[in-house]
Formats: structure tokens, C-alpha cells, sequence
């Protein structure tokens, strides 16, 4: 608005100062330079605050663009974080499919099998002629159904190192003992020969690398009489510490 006045007052004044030259006055070129000083002046004082206000708005635009810098930094840390977040759900879900996967073929790492079982109540088992399967007839713990009390065979599930013990009683004079198989391979054979017919028992243990489909099972060898009864004095158990 200033600019305009000081041009509108520069105009008059050079309409003034013609028709005043025309009648040869000094005194009107004086005025004029006058008005002209006054413009000058009035344009310098308009111009000068006008560099001020884009200085401070230059200023300006620098802070928000550092406010927009760190506002980027800061979406990327988090773009990051859910990225990183992203990869740990896809393991878990590739997990979780292994696990699907190793159902489906009976490989599953958190297979359960433990068995415990007695071997009769019918008091005295053996002499026999010949070497003869011990079938543990009570059963009663057999999860995953891996021991069968009808022919008295443990078969493994799953791959694995499995733990077995067994405690054998005798109630008579002679022989007891009791051989351990796997497959038909003879691993252990325990014997105490008896001088009366007082109580006696013995107990042992194995650890096994078993495949899936491997068998175990006890036998009593021929002429050696073994006892049990109600109370659950002669048994047999395992269980599978951990699948490979």
C-alpha cells in the first residue's frame, strides 16, 4: 500500500513539476526532488521488513523440515521393529507346521510312552523245559499302548532312547533268573540261585537306542522258577526319554 502511495505522490508531483515548468519556476524542481527523496524512502522502508518476514519464514521451513526428518527416522525404527516382529511369526507359524507335519507321520517329538505292569497273581511261574516269554499280565500304566500284555512284547512307537527296569522275585529254593531281549538279541541275563524258600528279589535296569518297531521283552530261561502274587512283586516297566 505504501509503494502505491509513494508512486501515486511520484506521479502527482511530475504533473505538478510540468505544468510548473512551463511558467520557468525553480522552486517547483525543488518540490519535486523532494517528493522524489520521500518516495525513495517510503520503497526502502517497504522492502526491508519484507526481507525480515522471508528470513523468518526460511527459518521457519527449516525447523519443520528437522520436525519431519525425525518424525521419518522415527517411522522407519518402528517399520523396523515390525518387521523384525513379522520374521519371529512366520517361525513360529513354520513350527508349528513342522509339528503338523511330524503328526502326520508319526514322528511328533512329543510323543508320551510309559508302562508299568505285574507279572501274574497266580503265585509260582516255571520250571519250564524250555526258555519261555515272561508275559506280565497286569497292566497298569501303558500309555501309548506300546506294551501288549497277550504276548508280552514292548514294540517302540518311535525312534528313541528308551528306559526299562525290571524287579523279579523268587519263593522257593533253586534258580531265579530272567534274560532281556531285544529283537531276538540276548542284552542282559540276571541269575541268584536260592538256598530256602524265604523271599528274595533282585532288580536291574537298561537304557536302549531303539528304532520304531523294535522290540523288548523278558524271558525266563528253562529249570529257574520266578513268584508273584496280589501284591505285585515281580514287574516290569519303561518308558521313552526322549525320541531321536
Amino acid at each position: 500500500m505504501r509503494v502505491a502511495f509513494g508512486l501515486l505522490v511520484l506521479l502527482l508531483g511530475l504533473c505538478g513539476s510540468g505544468a510548473q515548468g512551463e511558467s520557468g519556476g525553480l522552486g517547483e524542481e525543488g518540490e519535486s526532488s523532494e517528493l522524489q527523496e520521500e518516495w525513495t524512502q517510503q520503497t526502502t522502508n517497504t522492502t526491508s521488513p519484507d526481507i525480515w518476514v522471508e528470513m523468518k519464514e526460511l527459518r521457519d521451513m527449516v525447523v519443520e523440515l528437522k520436525v519431519y526428518v525425525q518424525m521419518l527416522q522415527k517411522d522407519t525404527s518402528e517399520m523396523a521393529g515390525r518387521l523384525t516382529s513379522s520374521e519371529r511369526e512366520l517361525l513360529d507359524s513354520k513350527k508349528r507346521i513342522d509339528k503338523l507335519e511330524n503328526l502326520n507321520t508319526g514322528e511328533d517329538s512329543n510323543t508320551k510312552v510309559a508302562f508299568y505292569t505285574a507279572l501274574t497273581d497266580a503265585g509260582y511261574v516255571g520250571p519250564f523245559t524250555t526258555d519261555t516269554t515272561l508275559k506280565f499280565s497286569k497292566v497298569f500304566t501303558n500309555i501309548g499302548i506300546a506294551y501288549n500284555a497277550d504276548t508280552g512284547f514292548f514294540k517302540a512307537p518311535v525312534k528313541g532312547v528308551y528306559y526299562f527296569q525290571f524287579t523279579v522275585c523268587g519263593h522257593h529254593t533253586g534258580l531265579m533268573g530272567v534274560y532281556v531281549y531285544k529283537n531276538n538279541q540276548k542284552i542282559m541275563f540276571n541269575v541268584e540261585w536260592k538256598e530256602d524258600q524265604l523271599y528274595k528279589y533282585f532288580t536291574n535296569s537298561v537304557i536302549l537306542e531303539l528304532m520304531a518297531g523294535d522290540e523288548i521283552h523278558l524271558a525266563l530261561p528253562a529249570t529257574h522258577v520266578l513268584y508273584d502274587d496280589g501284591s505285585n512283586q515281580s514287574t516290569f516297566s519303561g518308558a521313552l526319554l526322549f525320541p531321536l
